[in-house]
């Protein structure tokens, strides 16, 4: 952990790893005064999942409209450049985006065998198991995003065929470029198509990953304060 820069006088693991655990404690020691606490947090958070569900059902969608076009192209005799890249760039981001809503709905894998033996046995294993994929999700967040900022400084561009105009690569920089530094962005931006920067299609990758990270230490401290699993399955027998 030597690249975890400190943040505000302590370790970037500290942050991602220690202060969650130390609240899922809280969430155990006492639950009602932390349940009472975390309530207002865990409203917005179940707005993001859902709102990231939507966002993957989109993407889906994307790739539907894609093929189509791909196909009516080809029975036009024209051709669509950098079609096939878009498609891949969707299906990536709805794998990722929905990640933490699938989670909340119980639509992911989950071996249920060794919690089916008692329910106090179950709670501790199922908290533990809980606790662990939380932090290797925060694990995979961290890379992902660094991954991202990696991506950027090298400029590296895709390969293919696709191309993405320069006021949207523009637009989505205001968002880590401070206030001052907008106007040289936007003097700076042309009305040119560019290759994709690959940071691009990554966004979803971080984004998805930072959220199912946020779910899992959600429901873990859901589950250290009801002492029931708050993930219940939506399958229809």
């Amino acid at each position: 952990m030597r690249d975890w820069q400190p943040i505000l006088g302590l370790p970037l693991w500290a942050w991602l790893f220690v202060f969650p655990t130390i609240l899922a404690l809280a969430a155990l020691a006492a639950p009602g005064p932390t349940g009472r606490a975390l309530r207002p947090a865990q409203a917005v958070l179940d707005r993001m999942y859902l709102l990231s569900g939507v966002l993957a059902s989109i993407c889906m969608v994307s790739i539907l409209l894609l093929i189509v076009a791909q196909m009516v192209a080809r029975w036009s005799s024209m051709t669509f450049p950098g079609s096939t890249e878009y498609a891949g760039y969707a299906m990536a981001a709805t794998s990722f985006l929905a990640l933490a809503h699938a989670l909340t709905r119980g639509a992911h894998i989950r071996v249920s065998i060794l919690l089916n033996i008692g329910h106090h046995f179950g709670l501790w294993l199922d908290a533990l198991a809980m606790w662990i994929a939380a932090v290797t999700a925060t694990y995979f967040a961290r890379f992902a995003i660094k991954t991202n900022i990696m991506s950027e400084m090298l400029n590296d561009r895709t390969q293919g065929q696709d191309f993405t105009p320069e006021w949207l690569i523009s637009a989505l920089k205001m968002f880590v470029t401070a206030p001052s530094g907008w106007g040289k962005l936007w003097a700076e931006t042309g009305s040119d198509w560019v290759y994709t920067p690959v940071w691009l299609p990554q966004l979803p990758m971080s984004i998805g990953t930072v959220l199912l990270a946020l779910a899992l230490w959600d429901y873990l401290c859901r589950l250290l304060i009801t002492r029931r699993a708050s993930i219940t399955s939506e399958a229809v027998e």
